[in-house]
């Protein structure tokens, strides 16, 4: 039949043009026993909630990459999640495993040092300024000079990898990135007991050497989700990945004490190296770095992330040579993700380490309850963070703002109103007040995190990971800063001391939020989409006609060429050679479906240049 020989010659281009579906599609897939017009062309539509074209049998799966050896006797899948959803959870808990390994020297040390005031455990009593005689103790006679080069020796390494992490996501697949940092930092921890007992040069080593591995972690994730998150959903993917950072510290430090408790104080480096290199062979079973590559992921979801994502995997990635670093630097939207990245660093890092101490000096409360007061802000941290990125991706999957507005008052909101809870704390008389403030200060700012912790991916989803590192190599700096100045403020350990250091915070916060307020966007910069994209489509009245390109020549082919007996061809464009340019970000509306196919031909238009709404069908998936 005449009528069903260009249904195939259509469907076929539209494969080429999609990219999604590959050669080895046949003809005979489309060929429908159809007797009339009526009955054929309702196949060529989307079903309401569906990925996939209506018809009677199944679609045409895509081709897939062959199964692994294990994947023939355990499906690499878990049960109720989907595969993009699978790989959040997985990053969450790696994210979990890294920020534990950061707690366990802090509670390490309160063993092998002992506490000042406390007797021997052999009877004797010992001088209060002494340190207790423990049989932990007797190897360790460190000068708090060489403490501190210990506990700030991890982020000498971890500022170094953060730019480079970047170009390693870029070049090599993010996901294996990702895992193989997390795997060495684990072996790296279980080398720190004996390295301790060696000589504090070498703990220094160790952990300078995990610095290293892990700063790639953060520019990791990005380019994970450069691949694995459509538009609409890139806020709540991002956040679940990022809140495993705040469930780490709540979960490492009292972990810690318990082993150290119930053990020895090498317990915890032990458990969590063991810990850390089970998940990489969890994390080696069950993550891909694209979908494409799943060998077992549905057909619906594969067509829903990668049309959704359009062509923007598509293009080369970057090298050091073709990254725009002018752009970079002189681009005001990246400068305000960098600057809220150092003042959200600033007063993370205060929390973390001074936390305890500003309670302790001021209230005079246990060591114990310290320690369970500072879990509680980053607990409920930890529900915030994820749940404030459902709401924003709410809030722009029903166009009540665009992801520019939704950005900004997510970021300035959560920053302002930690900085306002500061102030409170400033002022603060009671332990209750304080802690009251502490803990509603950082449950606002986690909606931050749905803020400039996610614009990487809206302004530059091709350079994320590259982007991700320079931001978050500036707030490591924040880390080393913030310690020493702290220290300096609160020499005498007053009242009035702590009061000028969450002023200080405060202050920093509120600079953030103005700076960010004006200068942050969450539109696809000009800059960051590859050469390709900005060429425009031949033209027969502008000039010869470039080198031929098969992809391009699928894509915008005039209607006239296809055979004339098509039952469903439609009137051409005023001029046939003229195509939808490709852009990034989500999907087209087009006439004929959700993902943009028309009955002539397919367009992919997936982000308009000047709007910032992704036009994406809630039920499409």
């Amino acid at each position: 039949m005449p009528g069903l020989d260009a249904l195939g010659a259509l469907s076929v281009l539209k494969d080429k043009a999609s990219g999604i579906f590959r050669s080895n599609v046949r003809y005979e897939e489309f060929e429908m026993p159809h007797k009339n017009l009526q009955d054929v062309q309702p196949t060529l539509g989307y079903a309401k909630g569906e990925g996939l074209p209506r018809s009677p049998e199944s679609p045409p799966e895509p081709e897939r990459p062959p199964l692994r050896h294990i994947d023939k006797y355990i499906a690499p899948e878990c049960p109720c999640l989907s595969k993009r959803y699978t790989i959040a959870m997985l990053t969450c808990a790696g994210f979990i495993i890294s920020f534990g390994m950061r707690c366990n020297m802090g509670m390490a040390k309160l063993k092998i040092f002992g506490e000042p005031t406390k007797t021997h455990h052999h009877g004797n009593h010992s001088h209060p300024d002494e340190p207790k005689e423990d049989d932990d103790e007797v190897h360790f006679n460190w000068s708090v000079g060489m403490e501190s080069a210990v506990d700030s020796s991890f982020f000498w390494g971890y500022l170094v990898t953060q730019v480079p992490g970047g170009f390693l996501a870029s070049k090599y697949p993010a996901n294996r990135v990702f895992g193989t940092a997390i795997a060495c930092s684990s072996f790296l921890n279980l080398l720190v007991p004996g390295a301790t007992m060696l000589h504090p040069m070498a703990v220094i080593l160790v952990r300078v050497l995990q610095g290293l591995v892990e700063g790639v972690t953060y520019p990791a994730c990005h380019g994970i989700w450069r691949y694995w998150a459509p538009p609409l959903e890139r806020s709540r993917l991002a956040t679940i990945a990022f809140c495993g950072s705040y469930a780490g510290v709540v979960v490492g430090m009292p972990l810690s004490g318990m082993l150290i408790a119930s053990f020895s104080w090498q317990a915890p480096f032990y458990f969590y190296g063991v810990v850390g290199l089970l998940w990489y062979l969890v994390w080696l079973w069950l993550s891909f770095e694209r979908p494409s590559k799943h060998p077992t992921i549905s057909g619906r979801e594969l067509m829903y992330i990668e049309q959704s994502i359009g062509t923007t995997t598509q293009a080369a990635l970057p090298t050091i040579a073709t990254t725009p670093w002018r752009a970079f630097f002189t681009s005001m939207p990246v400068y305000a993700i960098i600057v809220a990245n150092f003042c959200r660093s600033w007063n993370f890092y205060l929390l973390v380490l001074f936390q305890a101490s500003y309670l302790l000096h001021n209230f005079h409360l246990q060591i114990e309850e310290t320690g369970f007061i500072g879990a509680l802000p980053h607990l409920l941290m930890t529900v915030i963070v994820p749940c404030g990125g459902l709401l924003a991706d709410h809030i722009r999957k029903k166009g009540i703002m665009s992801t520019t507005n939704v950005r900004k008052i997510f970021n300035c909101g959560g920053f302002g109103m930690e900085a306002v809870f500061f102030i409170v704390v400033a002022y603060a008389r009671s332990a209750f007040t304080a802690t009251l403030a502490l803990t509603f200060g950082v449950a606002f700012s986690g909606f931050a995190i749905s803020g400039f912790n996610v614009n990487h991916l809206d302004i530059a989803p091709r350079y994320a990971s590259i982007l991700m590192g320079m931001s978050n190599g500036i707030g490591t700096i924040a880390g080393l800063i913030c310690p020493i100045a702290i220290d300096y403020i609160t020499y005498n350990q007053t009242h009035e001391s702590w009061k000028h250091v969450f002023l200080l915070a405060a202050t920093v916060h509120f600079i953030g939020v103005t700076f960010y307020a004006i200068y942050a966007s969450g539109e696809l910069q000009p800059w960051a989409e590859p050469e390709s994209e900005e060429k425009k489509p031949w033209d027969p009245l502008e000039g010869a006609k470039p080198q031929w390109d098969p992809m391009e020549s699928a894509i915008t082919s005039p209607p006239e060429k296809l055979p004339p007996t098509n039952p469903f061809a439609q009137p051409a464009p005023t001029n046939p050679f003229k195509a939808q340019m490709l852009n990034y970000g989500s999907m087209d509306q087009g006439p004929g479906g959700q993902f943009g196919y028309s009955n002539h031909i397919m367009t992919e238009a997936v982000q308009p240049e000047s709007k910032d709404s992704y036009m994406h069908d809630p039920q499409a998936y």
